[in-house]
């Protein structure tokens, strides 16, 4: 995820909120549990049978065992449009694509299993970094115990057709109002995500993301990515110095968890990329479908602070000063959640002794 900071995250959310929704149906799988249910050999419908849990390991599965190119078509509920085209390829473990995004700037985002590098032309600048976590939905994490049919649960809706492929429809639905639900497309034979929409607690559609058109099992080779990758030749390379931490070695800690939602990585990161630059603590939850990241700078009033809450789609952002005994500190919460969500984070940390 892009970093945001208080000057500049009414800029970024646009660019972040696209390349993350073009990025839904390319989340890497779990690596442990039971592997992802594949359809049965006779081509009977045993899918109705799943539980969320399986319907998710399902999706993930088809990202792993498929290679396909399509163009990715986000839309919000206030109007605004974007889309994205992604090329997929995966040989054994390696997965690797390409997203270039059509709409705005233009940006270039390659992903070769962790490893992430986002050209910007205009800037002939590369961004280099790592994630650790998809922080995409679907996102089981890897943890086998998951706890996600404790806040979500699974209806089959019916059938459905997207950019030409038959598809089976199912709802998410939460069992509470702290996140948000989901109905998705997904291609009937692969069980590869074709469609999403996120709906909040009123039923109503806050953002939609779905493939115009897609190629499925595309003979597109892992080598051409990683060569295109390659071609760094008059880029600037500019690292993500990011260090891990814990919350808890930082002197943050939640007076009370926020339901469902587990802590799942913590760095500490140099914004800049410049000895001496300002750092920033990022805090990374989820509930194992959506993700809530908490960054944590200290406060200063020179810059143009403004608290408040800023919906774009399904990703709502917080932005609060926060007085503690060591000094003020300047909180700026985002997640694909409800604003209420965010908000119970804010209450809920504290300021406490580094260990």
């Amino acid at each position: 995820m892009t970093i945001p900071t208080r000057n500049s995250v009414r800029i970024l959310l646009p660019a972040v909120a696209m390349l993350c929704a073009a990025q839904l149906a390319t989340a890497q799988p779990a690596t442990s549990g039971a592997p992802a249910p594949a359809p049965a050999a006779n081509g009977a419908d045993d899918t109705p049978n799943l539980g969320v849990v399986d319907w998710i390991k399902r999706m993930h599965g088809a990202a792993r065992r498929h290679s396909y190119v399509g163009t990715f078509v986000v839309s919000v509920a206030a109007g605004d449009l974007s889309s994205a085209r992604i090329w997929h390829a995966c040989e054994g473990d390696l997965q690797i694509e390409r997203v270039d995004l059509l709409s705005g700037p233009p940006r270039t985002t390659f992903r070769r299993n962790e490893q992430v590098l986002t050209f910007l032309p205009d800037q002939r600048l590369i961004k280099v970094e790592k994630r650790e976590n998809s922080e995409l939905f679907p996102n089981l994490l890897g943890i086998p115990d998951s706890a996600i049919a404790d806040f979500y649960n699974v209806k089959v809706v019916g059938k459905g057709r997207v950019a030409g492929f038959d598809t089976d429809v199912i709802q998410l639905m939460p069992r509470d109002s702290m996140r948000f639900g989901y109905r998705v497309w997904t291609e009937k034979r692969s069980g590869l995500l074709t469609k999403l929409q996120t709906v909040d607690n009123e039923g109503k559609v806050v953002e939609q993301s779905a493939f115009s058109e897609l190629q499925l099992d595309a003979p597109i080779k892992v080598q051409a990515l990683s060569q295109m990758m390659g071609s760094t030749a008059g880029y600037r390379m500019e690292k993500s110095q990011a260090e891990r931490t814990t919350a808890q070695a930082e002197g943050w800690g939640l007076k009370s968890p926020v339901p469902g939602f587990k802590p799942i990585s913590c760095h500490r990161r140099v914004l800049g990329g410049a000895a001496g630059a300002e750092s920033m603590l990022q805090w990374t939850f989820s509930d194992g479908l959506a993700t809530v990241s908490l960054f944590l700078e200290p406060f200063d009033a020179r810059r143009d602070a403004q608290e408040g809450v800023m919906s774009l789609g399904a990703t709502n952002t917080l932005t609060r000063r926060l007085a503690t005994p060591s000094g003020d500190w300047w909180l700026t919460a985002v997640g694909e959640v409800p604003a209420r969500t965010l908000e119970a984070f804010a209450q809920n940390l504290t300021r406490q002794q580094p260990r």
